[in-house]
């Protein structure tokens, strides 16, 4: 879905405040404010506030179905190639996206919204099973192992997810600023990443493998 640079600015706006006051805690009105439009417009483009959320999470998600389709029809791109692909590409959007994330851990936790929850599920879905594909080229090659794919997808989530959520934790392990934004994702991003490749290649490769 195509969207305007004024759609664009309300839901990147919304999104901060989502994350900052949580969605509960957020009017239409602060939202119109912060995007210095009119409420009216929001009403327009989106129709409420529950709307607007469905439309963010779906420009999120049609953006990394997107970049896993590429990934996964890439030829020119080994097994291990695609996997480290879809580790960067993670590390980089939920270290980056850090209030999306945090919107949806929260509102998941509620569960309180059908249609927000089947949205979701239905999502992550469809972006796993790219996943799922790229794991099951490396088995049909014999590089990789049989495992079970849905858990090792949630192992290399929710360790993002982790180290993005627990800044104060991490600062303190490595001794950085927990202010200072900038460096401690610009040290913990590299590390990470390092970090899960490694994971894998562990984990998935097989006797004969690389």
């Amino acid at each position: 879905m195509e969207w305007s640079e004024k759609q664009m600015r309300i839901l990147v706006e919304a999104e901060a405040l989502f994350a900052s006051k949580g969605y509960e805690g957020t009017s239409v009105r602060d939202i119109a404010q912060k995007a210095n439009v009119n409420v009216a417009m929001i009403s327009y483009y989106f129709g409420s506030k529950d709307k607007l959320l469905l439309a963010l999470i779906k420009q999120r998600m049609e953006q990394s179905s997107m970049v896993l389709n590429n990934v996964s029809h890439n030829e020119e791109l080994d097994p291990w190639q695609k996997i480290d692909r879809v580790i960067d590409y993670y590390v980089d959007k939920m270290l980056e996206n850090r209030n999306f994330h945090t919107i949806i851990s929260r509102q998941m936790s509620l569960d309180q919204d059908p249609v927000f929850r089947e949205m979701l599920i239905s999502s992550k879905m469809r972006n796993s099973s790219v996943i799922a594909e790229i794991i099951a080229e490396g088995q049909r090659r014999k590089i990789f192992r049989k495992v079970n794919v849905g858990l090792t997808i949630g192992t290399v989530m929710g360790t993002i997810s982790q180290v993005s959520m627990s800044k104060p934790f991490y600062c303190s392990l490595m001794k950085l600023d927990p202010e200072d934004d900038v460096a401690y994702f610009k040290k913990v991003r590299a590390k990470l990443k390092h970090h899960l490749k490694s994971l894998l290649r562990a984990y998935l490769t097989t006797e004969g493998g690389k």
